[in-house]
């Protein structure tokens, strides 16, 4: 998917839409997202601007939209439908090492459960392999 196919399945837009590009996405299973971090990100000017480091709230929020995506497809759902998918909660949040203007974010999702429009994912996003940063999240199905 490019970004004009994601911007179907997301709500977001620029500055807040964190994904660039889905490589592999299997409804009901799992996705493999990139978000390319720049140097112009909005975030750097004060994050910090002699030691840019992107905010860990927005590499789970990069995450919640990679597994967001993979929650519409699966559903066979799109924003415009009348549905929004909103971010919940997070367990077992770790961060590994930081990201800076250059690194290409590897965003994954699996599904581990669905109960009532509660859904469950396990995130990751890695660097050149290595770990950044890995959860459990929660996001809700809602009609708008």
């Amino acid at each position: 998917m490019d970004v004009n196919e994601i911007r179907e399945y997301l709500p977001h837009r620029y500055p807040f839409l964190l994904v660039d590009r889905v490589l592999e996405i299997t409804p009901g299973e799992s996705i493999v997202a990139l978000k390319n971090v720049t140097v112009n990100e909005p975030f750097f000017n004060g994050h910090f601007p002699e030691h840019p480091v992107m905010p860990g709230v927005l590499i789970v929020e990069a995450m919640a939209q990679a597994a967001g995506i993979l929650g519409f497809k699966t559903m066979d759902k799109k924003p415009q439908d009348g549905s929004i998918y909103y971010f919940v909660g997070s367990d077992k949040l770790r961060f590994k090492r930081p990201v800076v203007p250059g690194d290409q974010l590897k965003l994954e999702a699996s599904i581990l459960s669905e109960k009532r429009g509660i859904w469950k994912f396990a995130v990751k996003a890695t660097v050149d392999g290595d770990m950044v940063s890995s959860a459990t999240i929660l996001c809700a199905d809602r009609k708008v």
